[in-house]
C-alpha cells in the first residue's frame, strides 16, 4: 500500500479514485465509518480506495502552537489506516502556504487535476480550504462541474449516545477512563516507547522487575496503576503499569513502569507497546518499600483477574 508524500507523484494514474479527506487523529470508529464507505464505493465501481491526510496536524500550523496532544503520531496513524484496507494513502505537508489555498483551487488543482477523483466521502461537519470556507455545498456544486459525486457520513454515536470524536477520546484518556476507549477507537488505547534504564528499584527493592518506558506518545493517561497488555516483537504478555511520579520515592519526572507477568527477557533498549485495559487505582504515597510491594502484589492479582476475561 503506497504512501504518497508529494503532489508530483499524482498524475491521475488510479482507476476511479474514491477519496476521503481529513486529519484522522486517532483513526477512531467515526473515521473508520468513512473508510468503510470509501471501500464500498470503490468496490462497486471497481475503483481505488484512497485517503488524503496531512502532516503535521493543521491546528499546529494555523495557530502556531502545539495544540491538543495527538492520539496517534504519524507512523501509527498511517499503519492504522493501512490496516483498514485502504489501497492508497496520500499524506501532504501542511504548511502555511498550503493553508492559504482557496477551497475552489484545492478541489480543482488537487482533487480533480492531480487525483482525478470520482467519488468523495466526507463527514457531516467537514470543512476545508482557506479559513475553512469550503464545505459540503461547495463540493456538491463543484462536483456537478467536474464530474464527481459527494457522499456524506453522519455522526457516529457511542453506546451512551455521545458523538465519537478525537476530543472525546482525549478527554476520556486524560481522565483515566481507558475502559471506554474501545467504544470509540475500536481498540484499546496504546502507548509505545523504548525501554530505558530506570532506578533499579523494581526487582532489587520491591521484588517486581519493571521495564521503564521512554514514551513517544503525546497523549498520556491520568496518573495511576493500570492493567495492561504488553506487546514485544510478535508476542503479548499481561501485566501492570504505573504511570506517574512515584510519590513514595519523591520523584519529580513522569515515568511509565511496566511489570510483565511470567516474563524474564532482557529487553533494555528495545521497543514495546502497551494496551491500557483498565485503571486499577490512583497513585499513592506509601510508608516505604514494604508497604508498596504489598500493594503491587494486590494490583497484580486484580490485573490477572481482569485480564483473564478480556480478549487480546
Amino acid at each position: 500500500m503506497p504512501v504518497i508524500r508529494s503532489l508530483n507523484h499524482l498524475n491521475r494514474q488510479y482507476p476511479h479514485p474514491v477519496l476521503t479527506i481529513g486529519n484522522f487523529d486517532g483513526v477512531h470508529l467515526g473515521h473508520q465509518a468513512l473508510f468503510n464507505r470509501v471501500k464500498h464505493l470503490a468496490a462497486q465501481a471497481k475503483g481505488t480506495s484512497m485517503v488524503l491526510t496531512f502532516e503535521p496536524h493543521p491546528v499546529r500550523v494555523l495557530t502556531n502552537q502545539d495544540g491538543p496532544p495527538l492520539i496517534t503520531l504519524y507512523d501509527q496513524k498511517i499503519e492504522l489506516i493501512q490496516n483498514q484496507g485502504i489501497e492508497v494513502i496520500i499524506c501532504l505537508d501542511f504548511t502555511p502556504e498550503f493553508a492559504r489555498i482557496e477551497p475552489e483551487d484545492f478541489v480543482r488543482n488537487i482533487l480533480v487535476d492531480r487525483i482525478g477523483v470520482k467519488d468523495i466521502v466526507i463527514g457531516y461537519d467537514y470543512r476545508f480550504g482557506r479559513r475553512g470556507r469550503g464545505n459540503r455545498d461547495l463540493l456538491i456544486e463543484m462536483g456537478r462541474r467536474y464530474g464527481f459525486q459527494v457522499h456524506t457520513v453522519g455522526p457516529q454515536p457511542t453506546a451512551d449516545g455521545r458523538i465519537i470524536s478525537s476530543s472525546l477520546i482525549r478527554e476520556l484518556v486524560m481522565a483515566g477512563q481507558v475502559e471506554k476507549a474501545p467504544q470509540l477507537l475500536g481498540r484499546h488505547y496504546r502507548l509505545a516507547g523504548r525501554v530505558v534504564r530506570g532506578r533499579d528499584r523494581g526487582a532489587k527493592l520491591l521484588g517486581f522487575p519493571t521495564a521503564n518506558m521512554q514514551l513517544v506518545d503525546e497523549l498520556v493517561p491520568k496518573s495511576g496503576v493500570y492493567a495492561v497488555r504488553v506487546w514485544h516483537e510478535d508476542k503479548v504478555y499481561d501485566g501492570v503499569a504505573n504511570i506517574g511520579f512515584n510519590p513514595t520515592f519523591g520523584d519529580v519526572d513522569l515515568s511509565v513502569e511496566v511489570h510483565c507477568f511470567d516474563f524474564d527477557l532482557d529487553i533494555y533498549d528495545q521497543k514495546i507497546k502497551i494496551d491500557l485495559i483498565a485503571r486499577l487505582r490512583d497513585e499513592k504515597k506509601f510508608t516505604g518499600p514494604e508497604e508498596l510491594a504489598d500493594q503491587i502484589a494486590q494490583d497484580c492479582r486484580l490485573a490477572r483477574q481482569l485480564l483473564e476475561f478480556k480478549p487480546t
